[in-house]
């Protein structure tokens, strides 16, 4: 297949181009390195020995997009083009709403306009919002969203799910994941955002590294059993090859649920402790109030995307944190 990934040089975006190729799919890319670096495009072809074709650019700009569409005999879409931050989205909700919902709308519209009719969304399990019970399956009802990141996931559900209806032809897939971290096992891809991280695990990595003092530890009271936060915490890797696997199976008209995540939880203290553990290093932190938005505990049953998809997370806890730890030092090079 030919696949366009929205928001391809990201994080999660890096790590589905690989498992795309070594699947044996051609791959399109648009990005605009707002929260990325060009050179992941080189580390990409080093990991796999293909080459994207590679468009820069914000999807927000609707022409240059549909000339992407125009361009390339396109199967499917991957769509991860979004702002992704909990906390940054409480201060920043006309940018987050901007952005994440008029890119997909004008993916939906030129998937339209030119037949495409597969299309996998990276939604997010903040959609439950403040779960009732966990762990979370894909039929629990979708909560009051707890800041405006989570709030533009569930609208761009909508939106989807809306066009799914009105287009019955179409594939519409919402794959709701937990929390990715950890590293491509080459050191060379892994999450590197620009300026001060908005998530744990690269907050965790620059501390050790000794490129910021100390972790903020947002909240020690919470009903969990340290206080700190617990979530599901999915390794990368694992994650794109479910993109790869809900892109081949999920191909029939419908609209499909699935959430990805390991079925366990961790608390904020007992990863920062697994890192410390694994690599032998020091993670210094310190409690801070709980921060807008947050929630005591989220985890998910995978139960569907084995069923399914055939997909189960093969990863660990340790794998997450050694592989972070692995990229940090080849940044450091």
């Amino acid at each position: 297949m030919k696949v366009l990934v929205a928001g391809g040089t990201g994080y999660i975006g890096s790590h589905i181009c690989v498992e795309l190729l070594q699947a044996n799919h051609d791959v399109v890319v648009i990005d605009d390195f707002s929260n990325s670096k060009p050179e992941v495009l080189k580390y990409i072809k080093e990991i796999t020995g293909k080459d994207v074709k590679f468009y820069e650019f914000n999807i927000l700009d609707e022409k240059k997009t549909e000339e992407v569409f125009k361009e390339n005999d396109l199967d499917a879409v991957i769509h991860c083009a979004a702002f992704k931050a909990v906390g940054e989205s409480v201060e920043k909700p006309i940018e987050y709403y901007t952005n994440n919902l008029t890119t997909t709308l004008i993916v939906a519209k030129m998937m339209k306009k030119y037949h495409v009719n597969n299309i996998v969304f990276s939604s997010s399990a903040t959609v439950y919002g403040d779960p009732e019970v966990v762990p979370l399956t894909e039929d629990c009802k979708l909560g009051e969203t707890t800041n405006p990141y989570g709030a533009s996931k569930a609208m761009m559900e909508r939106i989807l799910t809306d066009v799914q209806h009105a287009c019955p032809e179409m594939s519409v897939t919402l794959l709701r994941y937990f929390n990715p971290i950890g590293a491509h096992e080459s050191g060379l891809l892994g999450e590197d955002p620009k300026g001060i991280p908005n998530n744990l695990m690269p907050y965790i990595m620059k501390v050790a590294a000794g490129e910021l003092p100390c972790l903020g530890v947002f909240g020690d009271d919470y009903d969990t059993p340290d206080g700190t936060g617990v979530r599901d915490y999915i390794h990368v890797v694992d994650l794109a090859k479910g993109h790869v696997l809900a892109i081949e199976k999920y191909n029939k008209p419908g609209l499909h649920i699935c959430n990805l995540g390991t079925g366990r939880g961790y608390s904020v203290l007992e990863l920062v402790h697994a890192f410390e553990r694994v690599n032998g290093v020091k993670v210094k932190y310190e409690i801070k109030p709980r921060r807008a938005g947050d929630i005591a505990t989220c985890y998910a049953d995978p139960t569907r995307a084995k069923e399914e998809l055939g997909w189960v997370a093969t990863k660990g806890i340790d794998d997450m944190c050694r592989d972070t730890w692995n990229f940090a030092k080849t940044r450091m090079k």
